[in-house]
């Protein structure tokens, strides 16, 4: 899923791979998927698209946002996978949308579960993708100590400590996905409820936050997700669907799988009380 790591490793990437290139064409969808959901009439889309020029790729929270000329934008939201092909390779059969440049390269728009896909020119009325740009990341020197309190008192009630970083977008890409790791590398139990939390247990939280990101976005990314390429991350995840069945990285314990707040997460049964 498309979360910090994702919206930081892939813009570069995609502006070295895409700058320069005009849209020739646009194809819609080959297979209709009830959660892919777009801005406006995605049949429209050719009209928004073809003729505008890639200018950059741009990339805050659970967004990755393709710049074009004329104040045009696409932008695609967690749960849109996209890859990009030249002009040599197969296409594959099922798609949200392609758009294909000028040299005959493409890029292939994908929904597995949900995501968006969203052609527009200059803004949008979107709370998400607005909220991402707007909203400050944790890897920005002001999300502090203060700031990460401000977080806990404006909540209001006393939610779990998931719910407080991955849920409501109060961290727009902080998602199920990266929250893992955060709170194994900070010892904290994903169902611990914030009001257990002392003033160290925050201060390791916000260590563990901005170290754990910037560790996979150092490495290209996380294990479990792909580049634009197809190529996935050098970043191993410690807590997984893949690890979960291993013993606890840190202390040899045991780590649990449990549904909770509408995913899955992983914690050691030792390292996070």
């Amino acid at each position: 899923m498309l979360e910090i790591p994702e919206s930081k490793i892939i813009p570069d990437m995609a502006t070295g791979i895409l700058r320069g290139k005009v849209v020739a064409d646009v194809i819609n969808a080959t297979s209709l998927h009830r959660f892919t959901w777009y801005e406006g009439d995605p049949l429209l889309y050719p009209a928004i698209l073809v003729g505008r020029k890639v200018v950059g790729v741009k990339g805050y929270g659970s967004y990755v946002d393709i710049c074009l000329d004329d104040e045009t934008h696409l932008a695609f939201s967690d749960g849109t996978n996209v890859r990009y092909y030249e002009k040599a390779e197969k296409c594959p059969a099922k798609f949200q949308l392609l758009v294909a440049f000028d040299d005959d390269s493409y890029i292939v728009f994908t929904v597995a579960m949900y995501g968006g896909i969203y052609a527009f020119r200059g803004g949008i009325d979107n709370v998400y993708y607005n909220g991402s740009i707007e909203k400050l990341s944790p890897l920005d020197d002001k999300f502090d100590m203060d700031y990460l309190n401000g977080m806990i008192e404006n909540v209001g009630k006393d939610i779990s400590v998931k719910a407080l970083l991955a849920t409501e977008q109060r961290i727009p890409g902080l998602g199920n996905g990266v929250l893992q790791d955060i709170l194994f590398n900070a010892g904290i139990n994903p169902r611990r409820k914030i009001s257990s939390l002392s003033a160290k247990d925050k201060e390791t939280l916000l260590i563990s936050i901005k170290e754990t990101l910037t560790d996979m976005i150092s490495k290209g990314g996380r294990d479990s997700e792909k580049n634009i390429l197809g190529i996935p991350g050098g970043y191993d995840c410690l807590l997984s669907s893949k690890t979960c069945h291993e013993p606890c990285p840190r202390c040899g314990g045991r780590i649990m799988k449990e549904a909770y707040l509408g995913g899955s997460v992983y914690y050691c049964t030792e390292c996070q009380k």
